[in-house]
């Protein structure tokens, strides 16, 4: 075994000892983010809560602030692997296309930033926290409280969001 081989084996050792992940559950006025680290197969969290930004400003200048606090995340984190939740609504149209734009600033930072990304569906992220695809908000968000062993649940709900978002990936990939 050569020099190369040793320390690539020195790095999967590494990565399957500690992963961080960020999820992200991406809109114009609250974007959620939830940073957990997982060590040996066990997650805990290690930063959530999310962006805001002001109704009444300009869309650009919304999507601007999004971007940098996510790059900022990105950059304080150092996180190996994204996870973000995919749109799944279209009832209007309006805050569709607002949370699209949102997703695709997201989307940039976290490339930017060299962090793979993977995308869940609401659905996929029920599916994978309480196992029951229609479960209700409060479900998930106990859930996510039991699984990262938190005295209360983690609050806004975007964080929360963003945090099952992660966990999914989590369990889904490793």
């Amino acid at each position: 075994m050569d020099l190369a081989d040793t320390t690539a084996i020195q790095q999967l050792v590494v990565i399957l000892e500690s992963m961080k992940i960020i999820g992200i559950d991406p809109g114009t006025a609250i974007t959620g983010f939830g940073v957990i680290e997982i060590k040996q197969g066990n997650p805990s969290m290690l930063d959530a809560g999310v962006v805001r930004t002001p109704a009444n400003t300009p869309i650009t200048e919304r999507l601007e602030e999004i971007y940098d606090g996510i790059k900022e995340l990105c950059e304080l984190h150092q996180p190996d692997e994204a996870s973000v939740e995919k749109l799944f609504f279209a009832q209007n149209v309006t805050t569709a296309i607002s949370v699209s734009h949102a997703r695709g600033v997201v989307l940039l930072a976290l490339a930017q930033a060299n962090v793979k990304i993977y995308e869940y569906t609401p659905l996929q992220i029920k599916q994978a926290i309480t196992g029951y695809g229609r479960a209700d908000k409060n479900q998930i968000q106990e859930m996510v409280k039991l699984q990262l062993k938190l005295k209360q649940i983690p609050k806004p709900d975007d964080a929360a969001d963003a945090l099952a978002a992660a966990l999914t990936h989590a369990q889904t990939t490793h």
